[in-house]
Parts: C-alpha cells; structure tokens; sequence
C-alpha cells in the first residue's frame, strides 16, 4: 500500500506530477481519436479502430463529438496551466490547493466522461458529469483569479527591475490576475449557449456557418467563445514561460502594461460579438490583440538576448557565429521563443492576411477552401501551445546533455515541419488550381503526417521513461518532490 501511496503523493500532489498526468491523459487521447481523422479514414485506420474499440459513431453527430473532444483535450491544457501558474506565482496556500484540487477532478471527468458520452453511446448519466467536470473547473479558475489579486500589499513587487507602479503594484501579477479573470468571464460565453442544448439550439462547428450573411446571439457567442479562450490560453503561457526565464528589466516594464491592455482590449472586442458593437468588434479585436502580441515579442527578444549574453559570457568580444551557436546551444530554453516568432508565420500573419483580403481573394474561394484554412488556423496555434508546454516540461524534469537536445530539436523540428506544411495546405489556392493540385497536396499530407506522428511517438517515449522511472524504488521522481518543494517554498 505504500508503495502505490507514495507514487500517488507525486502524481496528484506535486507540481511535476500532476503535470505529467495531465499531458499522459492528452498524448492518449489524441493518438486514438486522431486515429478517426480523414487521411487515417482514406488508410482504413479509422473503421479498424472502431470496430476494434467498439466505439458507437454515427455520422450525424459529428459535430457534437468533435466539440466534446476538443473541450476535454483544452480542459487539460488549462488545467496544465494552473498548475504552472501555482507554482511559480507566490499565493496563499489554500487557494492554491483548492485550485489545484477542483482543476484536477474536473479535467478528469470532463475527459473520461465526455468521451465515454461522445463515442461510446449516450450515457446521460456520463453527460451530467461531464458537465459537473466542467463547472469544478470555472470554480477553480474563480479560485485562481482571486489568489492572484494584485493589489494585496503582501504581493507587492519591492525589485525596481520588474514592471511595478511607484507604490510597488506587481504589473506581472497584474497581468496574470487580468488574464484569469477574463478566461473566467469568457467562459460563459460558451456555458450560456452549451445550457441552450435541446432547447432550440443545435451543435455546429463555427467554420461551417462563416458564411451566413445572418448568425444568431448563440452563435456568434460560441464563436467569440472559441477564438477568445484560445487566445487567452496562449497569453497565459506568454506569461508563463516569461516568468520561467525571470522575465525583467526595461523590456518588461514596457511588455506587461501592453500585454494588461491587449487582454482587456481583446476581450472587450470578444464579447462585443454579442452586442449591438458587433459591426466593430473585429477592429477593436485587432486593437488589442496588437499590443499583447508586441508584448511577446519584447519577451522574445529579452529571453533571445538572454540566451546569447549567458552562451558567450566567457568569451569576452563573441563573433556573430559564437552567438548564434550560443541561441541555438540549448533548444529547450530557445524553442518555446522560436516557437512564438514561428507562430506568426503559420498564424498570425496568415489570419490577418485573411482579414484584410477577405472580400477580395478569400470570399471568391469555394466554402471548402475558406473552411480549411479557418480550421488550420486554430489547431496550429493550439498545437504550437502545446509544444511550448512540452519544451517547458523538459526542462522542468531536468533533462540534460543528448537527451535534452534530441527531445528538444525533435519537438521544434517535426512540428515546425507539419504546421509549415499546414500552412501551405491552407493558402495553396493562391499559387496552384484545384485540377492540379494533388501532387502538392499528397505531398504535403505526408509531411504532416510524418511531422505529427513522430511528434507523438517523442510523447510517447517520454511518457514510457516517466512510467518505467515511476516503478523504480529510488527513480528520479523521488528527487523531483524535495527538490520541488524547496523551489515553491523559495
């Protein structure tokens, strides 16, 4: 008994541990139900699976299933993020514990019931505790939010060198406090139409509807429901791994004031979706997603020369190459930075290219191209958030010399590679005809495929150690709960 006590200890009570759960529960769920997916339809894996888990699908339903899916793989992102965000944000420590507490239960049933609802027939009793997972998870962000509030004077910042105001606010702290409390608020524009089920409205997928000249409150706030809390999950982790590499000095002190404003800009344009604003809502979203995004980049740039400063520190006057080298030295400190200038190149440029040609090249396009691109866009820059999670989690465990730069390299590579290659996917219709097309897009299938699935098969090597390491007496988790717990008391 002991020994399943102890394991059990770090699983769900340290910060490493509840992580490494987390991202075992999100690695399983999308190897199988990527599996369901259309290029594994055309290869016969999917019908296999099906038949060979008994799963009941029904075709009409698709979107309902999708949408559950998609909830429970975020829930866990989210619940990663807590995680993080306790134990690297000082706090009282009944908050923290009831945050981590109500996040782990409701990600946990989210996921296993919402599925079990999903895909393995309608159990209701499995929906009513689905929908219980998700309501212990706004609690727990309710829980977060106030364990963040800035301006108890036990929280002030008393270092010159971080962004505070003269009487020593925490702009860092307010700018977590900012984000959890708007992803809180945010999240009820997906729980007010989602209490509406059966009562006169139906499931859809927003990419489906884009072009109906006219779109219901529901759906325009499932829509704003979509893109806003994805948006704030990769604020939160701007946030997160800035603190990760002691973010300060005078590029923080101009960052944090744009990322508070761009949050609350982006939200106020979010929820203006839903209001007479409506017309004006995409401007105000521009507004404020600009100075957020400026924010990161002075993250970038601070951690970037960071890198360099410590890489060439005993070298006196480095050459332009002995810099380069010392960025690249470590990929798992450069690769959640490269991971966020690469992302304007598959995401953010890409969508704001969209926007501004809307009418003008994209709206000329089939509804099936428009269509590929919207979903591209999402699952890109929830996959490149993930991967920034994985790349932190490396160097949380300590992972070091050529384990640490194959597994680093390997995430950066690979995936860069499939999302360069969804990236192309998702403008081919600007260089190639459609009655040509399938050699490029053969090709480019491949790659993702490739990219995505050796992406998962690093996953699932890690996660093999970490279980194998979990069976030993002395393995390196038993190093990992003293050493943690120095750390948060620090």
């Amino acid at each position: 008994m002991q020994f399943i006590k102890d394991r059990l200890n770090y699983l769900f009570k340290s910060t490493k541990g509840l992580i490494l759960v987390a991202i075992a529960m999100i690695g399983i769920e999308t190897a199988v139900f990527g599996m369901l997916s259309g290029p594994m339809a055309e290869l016969g894996v999917r019908d296999f699976l099906v038949r060979a888990l008994n799963m009941d699908i029904v075709q009409a339903e698709r979107e309902g299933r999708i949408v559950i899916l998609y909830h429970s793989i975020a829930m866990a992102v989210m619940a990663i993020e807590t995680y993080m965000i306790t134990s690297l944000v000082k706090m009282k420590e009944f908050y923290r514990n009831a945050a981590r507490a109500l996040i782990t239960i409701g990600y946990l049933l989210a996921m296993i019931f919402g599925i079990g609802f999903a895909y393995w027939g309608h159990n209701w009793a499995f929906h009513g505790l689905y929908i219980t997972g998700l309501s212990l998870i706004f609690f727990a962000g309710v829980f977060l939010t106030i364990a963040l509030w800035p301006w108890n004077k036990e929280y002030f910042q008393p270092d010159k060198a971080y962004a505070r105001t003269k009487k020593g606010l925490d702009l860092e702290r307010m700018a977590f406090f900012a984000t959890a409390l708007t992803t809180v608020i945010s999240a009820l524009f997906g729980a007010v139409p989602g209490a509406y089920f059966g009562n006169g409205f139906e499931v859809f997928l927003a990419e489906n509807i884009i072009r109906l000249p006219h779109k219901t409150t529901m759906e325009y706030s499932v829509i704003g429901h979509l893109h806003i809390m994805l948006a704030l999950i990769a604020i939160m982790i701007t946030l997160i791994v800035g603190r990760w590499m002691d973010f300060k000095g005078i590029l923080h002190k101009f960052a944090m004031p744009f990322i508070i404003l761009g949050t609350i800009v982006l939200n106020l344009g979010v929820w203006g979706v839903v209001t007479p604003l409506e017309p004006i809502a995409h401007m105000i979203i521009y507004m404020g997603a600009t100075p957020a995004m400026f924010g990161a980049l002075l993250l970038v740039i601070f951690s970037w020369d960071k890198l360099i400063r410590n890489g060439t520190a005993e070298l006196g006057k480095a050459t332009g190459w002995q810099k380069f080298k010392a960025l690249l030295h470590d990929p798992l400190r450069f690769g959640p930075f490269w991971q966020m200038v690469f992302m304007n190149f598959t995401v953010s440029g890409i969508g704001i290219f969209y926007a501004i040609r809307l009418d003008e090249i994209f709206r000329m396009w089939s509804h099936r191209d428009e269509r590929i691109e919207l979903t591209g866009h999402w699952h890109v820059l929830s996959a490149i958030i993930a991967t920034i999670i994985l790349l932190y989690y490396g160097d949380m465990i300590g992972l070091k010399g050529k384990i640490r730069k194959l597994y680093g390299w390997g995430i950066i590579l690979l995936s860069d590679l499939a999302f360069g290659a969804v990236t192309i996917f998702e403008i081919k219709r600007l260089f190639i005809d459609e009655a040509v097309q399938q050699p490029l897009v053969n090709t480019l299938m491949y790659l993702m495929d490739f990219g995505l699935g050796m992406l998962l098969v690093i996953l699932a090597m890690l996660l093999i150690w970490r279980l194998y390491d979990l069976f030993k007496k002395k393995g390196r988790w038993t190093e990992e709960i003293p050493h943690e717990l120095s750390e948060e008391v620090k």
